[in-house]
């Protein structure tokens, strides 16, 4: 029988992260949203200005790179003894820190996927768990994540695991700058 393990992605599991990013996508019906990619990074400088960082699209560079802007479990079936295939990436989280004025530090778990033919096996469960297990080890006060209002099946995992759900508890809703506005903003 196979057994999973959740471990700390690395740069070699960057072709599965993508393509399970892209999966992901598809089943939230966003996938016109996705635009990044393995290597490339689609720089796109602005006017001139002192010190500024591109922006990029890079999973490579912006998860393995120097300074990394995420970090990544993954959830991969180790084969049992005898089977012919080795072992498969069948799930990933992928986080970061933030930082609570009120609570201090913060980890933001931004996506969790499970390929569908393995849920239902507590692969989603073992990747919540492992990202609480980074963040106690971090320090962190708070762990932090979103779902879409149609998907009552995660939110019913996130509550049976002692998540609240911070719009029906404190009516937050969440709001975003696209690039477009950023620059309009920044008077670019």
């Amino acid at each position: 029988m196979a057994s999973t393990r959740i471990r700390e992605a690395t740069e070699r599991d960057c072709g599965d992260i993508l393509r399970m990013i892209r999966e992901l996508a598809e089943y939230e019906k966003l996938s016109h949203q996705v635009k990044i990619s393995e290597e490339v990074s689609l720089c796109r400088p602005p006017p001139p200005r002192p010190n500024l960082t591109p922006i990029s699209t890079a999973l490579r560079a912006d998860g393995f790179g120097e300074n990394p802007s995420f970090h990544c479990l993954v959830a991969e079936v180790i084969p049992a003894p005898g089977e012919l295939q080795g072992p498969r990436v069948v799930g990933l989280g992928l986080y970061y820190f933030i930082y609570s004025t009120w609570k201090g530090r913060n980890i933001y778990l931004e996506d969790i996927y499970v390929m569908p033919q393995y849920r239902g096996q507590g692969i989603g469960t073992k990747i919540i768990k492992k990202v609480a297990e980074v963040a106690l080890c971090k320090g962190c006060s708070q762990f932090r994540l979103a779902v879409l209002d149609w998907n009552k099946k995660a939110m019913d995992l996130y509550k049976s695991l002692g998540a609240q759900d911070l719009t029906e508890l404190e009516g937050w809703h969440s709001f975003r700058f696209e690039e477009a506005a950023m620059r309009e903003l920044a008077g670019w």
